[in-house]
């Protein structure tokens, strides 16, 4: 029986690097080899942007994986920050002020870099990955950030999707991870308390997730 080709949708890391070793370690007991997508917001609120930066920078250590990382909204508030094409302090009240912290007041250059050139997109022959999702409304060919990157639906919302079907984070829920129709949401507010999810998706067959993992945040001894 040939091995099944699995990808692993990590919802919003908000600089919970804990929470993100132990997803990792999670998937990779799952399965000897895949692929795993983060779905952007890997920075701010969380108290350690860096870690979690460079972690995923660095890429997987164990032979058999590949890693994709998808920019969020909070990536493009920091870009926008640092380069002058946004206010600062609307990124800092929205969590940049841990991230700076995390870094010792400067992000380095070949980070920023980095979050810039990340895709906001992965269309497959089954699935959309982005960060906040899609409007199948209109041609995804006339979308871009302003929809992949910051787009809310009701929790009960889905769409047809082009025969697709669509796993994004961006808007944090207690509920999730969970599936609604064609759409999966995996943003578990880990950086509110909640955890960090993934959804596992057989890349060979059509429709939603066939399972999900998730990684309970540790709080510190007393």
């Amino acid at each position: 029986m040939a091995a099944r080709h699995l990808t692993f949708a990590v919802g919003d890391v908000h600089g919970c690097l804990d929470q993100l070793r132990a997803l990792l370690d999670e998937i990779e007991a799952y399965a000897s080899s895949g692929r795993v997508i983060f779905l952007g917001d890997l920075i701010d609120r969380g108290p350690d942007s860096r870690g979690v930066v460079e972690l995923i920078m660095a890429g997987p250590t164990r032979a058999g994986w590949t890693w994709l990382t998808l920019k969020g909204n909070h990536e493009v508030m920091l870009w926008g920050a640092s380069s002058g094409d946004s206010d600062v302090d609307w990124w800092l009240m929205n969590g940049g002020q841990e991230t700076l912290v995390s870094y010792n007041g400067t992000v380095p250059g070949r980070h920023l870099k980095w979050m810039r050139d990340l895709p906001s997109i992965l269309v497959e022959q089954y699935r959309i990955f982005v960060h906040a999702g899609v409007d199948e409304t209109l041609p995804l060919e006339w979308q871009g950030d302003e929809t992949f990157l910051w787009i809310r639906r009701p929790d009960d919302y889905s769409g047809e999707y082009w025969g697709r079907h669509v796993c994004h984070g961006h808007t944090p829920g207690a509920e999730n991870p969970r599936t609604i129709g064609n759409r999966t949401n995996v943003d578990s507010g880990a950086v509110f308390g909640g955890v960090l999810s993934c959804a596992v998706f057989d890349d060979d067959e059509p429709g939603g997730p066939i399972d999900f993992l998730t990684a309970a945040v540790r709080l510190a001894a007393t």
